[in-house]
């Protein structure tokens, strides 16, 4: 996905079946990161304080790297946080399938959350990843307005294949179709 300009690390198969054309999925764009289609929304998100184990994930990252924005998720692995700098596609942003937590965020690895991720800037501030947030780095365009309901505004994002990747496979089989 980080190849074709999505915020996202995640890998995906793509199987396209076509009678007489050949369909290509677009290619070549540099991959981005996460932080910058979303700095303008920060000031605007809610503040918020690491957990213990993202404060040992970020310990962790300033003991080998220079300060840089960082996106920690709320609920790692087993051991210890995960978290992404500003610099690279953040993990895709799942939908939990539990009944019992209808209004969780999963991470990549089916971890429960009610937060998706915080985010951590150098000045020492802390912002909850808010549903606008989480959208643009799944892919949504700015403009697209979701339900005030958390739920169902995670359920449209976790549950989505990214919009602009679904453009972009229908732009490429569209222009060889005619």
């Amino acid at each position: 996905m980080a190849d074709l300009r999505l915020l996202q690390a995640r890998r995906r198969l793509v199987l396209i079946a076509s009678r007489g054309c050949h369909v290509a999925i677009p290619s070549g764009t540099t991959p981005c990161g996460w932080y910058d289609p979303i700095a303008h929304l920060i000031p605007t998100m809610t503040d918020s304080e690491l957990l213990p184990k993202q404060r040992q994930a970020l310990e962790k990252f300033l003991a080998g790297n220079a300060p840089t924005p960082l996106l920690i998720e709320r609920v790692g692995g087993r051991t210890e946080s995960k978290y992404k700098p500003g610099y690279l596609p953040c993990n895709t942003i799942l939908r939990c399938l539990r009944r019992a937590a209808p209004t969780h965020f999963t991470d990549h690895k089916s971890c429960n959350r009610s937060k998706f991720a915080d985010i951590w800037l150098p000045d020492g501030t802390v912002k909850s990843l808010s549903i606008q947030g989480a959208a643009i780095l799944q892919g949504f365009p700015s403009w697209y307005k979701f339900p005030n309901e958390t739920a169902t505004a995670g359920s449209i994002i976790g549950y989505s294949v990214p919009p602009s990747f679904a453009t972009q496979l229908f732009m490429s089989a569209q222009s060889i179709a005619m």
